[in-house]
């Protein structure tokens, strides 16, 4: 049986109109309605017309946001040689070789992202069991197999974030913090905009956007208008 919503968050929803708001003043609305009593985050929520088990309708990339996450990212990378020292240089904060593999299979877990050099990508493999869950697998496509250590470690550790679809199409994706300055979610939102727009699946058919919503961590859900998000100018959301 589903949970009742609490007080506070029932009260906090008859605040919210049944209508796609306009982006700035649905961000206004987000950080009215977080009143939990912990630092909140920024949550979207965005229904897309895919079907994620054709391969050609799968959508999983990178977006780096241009206010940060607001988020302390611990990042991993396994590399070995002279990549090791280029990864500490670069600020990692776990790195290591086939001794890191070991204790990522032991049960270690103090990070967030990893990172490997394509040439450790076959002794990574055997964490895919233990990282791929928790959305940690080492890709390509994600950019986290590369041999750019230092530029990849720098961008994680700033505010890129992967994401992808789940299993209904839907991408769920934590873009600042509810107490960031409305410009910033701004900033932030329409960098993710645009990330899934460039990022369209080949075998996307029909309408490709079907709703965007954003939500503090333990606020009710805003509907934003889509178009009007797209037709905003990106210097302007950037605050160039």
């Amino acid at each position: 049986m589903a949970r009742k919503p609490s007080r506070r968050l029932r009260e906090l929803q008859q605040k919210v109109e049944n209508r796609p708001y306009e982006a700035t003043e649905a961000l206004n609305l987000l950080k009215e309605t977080a009143t939990a009593n912990f630092p909140e985050s920024a949550e979207a929520h965005v229904r897309l017309g895919i079907n994620p088990k054709y391969t050609d309708q799968q959508l999983r990339t990178t977006v780096s946001l241009p206010k940060g996450t607001g988020q302390t990212i611990r990042v991993a990378v396994i590399a070995k040689g002279e990549k090791v020292n280029e990864a500490s240089n670069a600020g990692a904060d776990v790195v290591g070789s086939e001794d890191l593999i070991t204790e990522i299979q032991q049960g270690r877990m103090d990070f967030d992202r990893v990172i490997a050099t394509p040439d450790m990508m076959p002794q990574v493999a055997k964490l895919g069991r233990l990282l791929g869950p928790r959305g940690m697998m080492p890709s390509p496509k994600a950019g986290t197999v590369t041999t750019d250590i230092a530029p990849a470690v720098q961008e994680f550790k700033a505010g890129k974030l992967e994401f992808r679809s789940d299993r209904t199409g839907i991408v769920h994706v934590i873009f600042g913090k509810a107490a960031f300055p409305t410009e910033d979610l701004l900033a932030n939102l329409k960098a993710l905009q645009e990330c899934i727009d460039r990022n369209k699946p080949a075998g996307a058919k029909g309408r490709y956007w079907r709703s965007l919503h954003v939500a503090a961590t333990m606020g009710p859900s805003i509907e934003v208008d889509v178009s009007g998000l797209q037709d905003l100018k990106a210097e302007v959301a950037y605050g160039s």
